[in-house]
């Protein structure tokens, strides 16, 4: 007589296996997500120092972590030109910047591991970046609010002689100077993350022609970067790519990683850290 499984037996093991699978995976997704984050932070840190050397060396912070993103002068071997295009932009792993490669030898440091290519040269992605939410955003000139939040265009800069306002340019993979986030209408926007300077005290309208209001004051938030001695507390850059989110607005639980100049890279809640940014307090 030959013997097999009948059908009620193939359902169990189904069955069995299914529920299996229910409680196993979603294991390996929680072990593969700390993974992820515990590796960020290890990034984190790792540029923390990088910084603290730099600024022992130069006397200040750099105005970028990875560097702008620039492209090749008129030649096509100097690099330097603010307003890059897809056709002369500087490839990042060919870049020279503050930290890299002398501080921080590896290009990875600086992309977090949930940022991946969006086309098929990661090394050539850039993009212009809005100011972040902030608590309160809009302060004018000579206010200690944050002078500039996402509506207000793009974050901008100073270059060349004579002075030019140009964008900022940011490589796509350095998820710690800017990172993408969702806009709340269904699209993305790409968001400052580490800065020298957010106030209205600090930001001047036309950076090429600052007025005496926006070069800093007694009054000012001290935690900023730009200034000579900013405290700890400072908030250097934050790391939101492991948010959850309903509708388009993160939702409440330790899902940001926020590094301080004064400690290393920890855990905070995602509603806070969308809602204050720089000004979160550790």
């Amino acid at each position: 007589m030959k013997k097999g499984f009948t059908l009620i037996e193939l359902l169990v093991v189904i069955a069995i296996i299914a529920i299996l699978a229910a409680i196993i995976f979603p294991v390996f997704a929680r072990t593969k997500d700390a993974a992820y984050r515990s590796s960020d932070m290890s990034k984190m840190n790792e540029i923390r120092t990088a910084l603290q050397l730099y600024r022992t060396d130069q006397g200040a912070y750099p105005p970028a972590l990875l560097g702008y993103a620039t492209g090749y002068m008129g030649d096509g071997v100097t690099p330097g030109d603010p307003n890059p295009t897809t056709a002369n932009i500087v490839p990042a792993d060919s870049a020279v910047s503050a930290l890299f490669p002398k501080r921080v030898p590896s290009l990875a440091t600086f992309q977090p591991a949930n940022v991946r290519p969006s086309s098929a040269n990661l090394n050539k992605d850039f993009s212009t970046a809005v100011w972040p939410e902030g608590a309160g955003t809009g302060g004018g000139a000579g206010q200690a609010n944050q002078r500039y939040g996402p509506n207000d265009g793009n974050a901008m800069r100073a270059a060349g002689n004579p002075c030019t306002v140009v964008p900022r340019y940011f490589y796509r993979l350095s998820g710690f100077d800017s990172a993408m986030v969702p806009d709340g209408g269904g699209d993305l926007r790409n968001e400052l993350r580490y800065t020298l300077f957010w106030t209205g005290w600090t930001v001047p309208a036309d950076p090429c022609n600052p007025l005496p209001s926006e070069l800093g004051s007694a009054a000012d938030n001290p935690r900023q970067l730009g200034y000579s001695d900013p405290p700890d507390t400072t908030v250097i850059t934050w790391d939101s790519y492991f948010r959850e989110y309903d509708g388009g607005q993160p939702t409440s639980g330790k899902r940001d990683i926020v590094l301080f100049l004064g400690g290393s890279a920890k855990m905070y809640d995602s509603v806070a850290v969308a809602t204050r940014s720089w000004t979160l307090a550790p």
